[in-house]
């Protein structure tokens, strides 16, 4: 999908069309202050226009901001988004069950610290399913990561009330951020030797001894690699295990440098495709493990461009971060940063020696913030 940029520049209006990177570019434009209007969504498809999912999205970034104007055509095919003031505060969404609650969940990590008043929210809908990062993959990688930019203080947490497992979902999850004034820059070069492995394999409505079976498959892999492994399980009950049966596992590798690498499966939704055995997905979990700490890098691939925003959006100094292999997603989001902050990013390719067990390519990526600064945060 290729952008259109006008160069009307007195409009700050920018254009894009088709659905891909739909959460990209309106987070972007709330945190740039940018217009954006998105056309030809769906429009040669037989349902044309945004899905739920998406339209649960735009209402989302309607309740944490004041003043967005939000312009949709009949169709559905084109929408005008004008973003107001981030404004925080407690929010209350009930997410679509089409995508988990990590789809939205991982916008609101990149806004929460710019509002003006401390966010507290909370989503209902599914917590763990195949396609989305799950909620426990983004407290155990996202948050650490978000502090070494300098996000932190009381009550920075995610925590999963009840746990709710696709296609029915079910589960409830409460995100707690404060604001900051600036973000830190950062030089996160060296990622460090592994120097342990912890997870957590859940179940919800089926034998708590599938979580078992899952952590024997896992260890069976990984205890070949390092000794110090910890897996713990979660199996919640009654009212907290949502309105689906399922299982998965979420693995996190901690470097002495206290990076996180993550992994993670869940079992194929109920009605969905074949079941898999807990067996199988454990070992093929730990496989991925393996695969996210060949690629390296100081940032797992689920974060590459969590990373980078924090980074363009730093103090006026150089932020360096090592990255192993960019995703797809990742390169379409330097795109973007670039249409909204005019920031380029310089990218050095790192070839591993040949006698050094460093895993696959890494890239350094370079760039000087733009200093974005809270601005609800001056007046006080």
């Amino acid at each position: 999908m290729k952008s259109t940029n006008n160069n009307n520049m007195a409009s700050h209006g920018l254009t894009y069309e088709g659905c891909n990177f739909f959460r990209q570019r309106l987070v972007l434009s709330t945190l740039s202050g940018k217009r954006v209007k998105i056309r030809s969504i769906r429009s040669k498809e037989d349902e044309p226009g945004l899905r739920d999912f998406e339209a649960s999205f735009v209402r989302l970034l309607d309740k944490v901001t004041n003043g967005t104007k939000i312009e949709i055509n009949q169709t559905g095919t084109v929408l005008f988004y004008q973003p107001g003031l981030l404004y925080g505060g407690s929010v209350e969404h009930d997410c679509s069950p089409q995508r988990s609650i990590g789809y939205y969940l991982e916008a609101l990590l990149m806004l929460a610290p710019f509002m003006k008043n401390p966010l507290k929210a909370t989503l209902r809908g599914v917590t763990n399913d195949p396609t989305d990062p799950t909620v426990d993959l983004l407290k155990l990688t996202a948050l650490p990561l978000m502090k070494k930019f300098g996000i932190d203080g009381e009550g920075f947490e995610i925590k999963v009330v009840k746990r709710g497992m696709a296609p029915g979902g079910g589960g409830e999850v409460v995100f707690t951020c404060p604001v900051k004034r600036t973000l830190k820059p950062v030089q996160l070069t060296e990622t460090g030797k592994i120097k342990r492995i912890r997870g957590m394999a859940y179940s919800v409505r089926v034998s708590p001894q599938m979580a078992n079976r899952i952590v024997d498959s896992t260890r069976a892999v990984l205890n070949q690699f390092i000794p110090d492994i910890y897996i713990y399980t979660d199996h919640m009950k009654g009212a907290n295990s949502g309105k689906s049966p399922g299982f998965g596992l979420t693995l996190v590798a901690e470097t002495l440098d206290g990076f996180f690498l993550s992994a993670e499966m869940s079992s194929t939704p109920q009605g969905q495709g074949d079941p898999m055995l807990p067996e199988e997905l454990g070992r093929n979990c730990a496989k991925m493990l393996l695969e996210e700490v060949h690629r390296g890098g100081c940032v797992d691939s689920a974060n590459q461009s969590l990373a980078l925003l924090l980074m363009t959006l730093g103090q006026q100094d150089v932020s360096k971060v090592l990255l192993g292999p960019l995703s797809p997603y990742t390169i379409e989001f330097l795109r973007h940063i670039r249409d909204f902050f005019q920031i380029m990013f310089k990218i050095e390719v790192q070839k591993p020696l040949e006698d050094e067990r460093k895993g696959g390519d890494k890239v350094l990526m370079t760039c000087v913030g733009i200093g974005y600064s809270n601005l609800s945060k001056t007046l006080k």
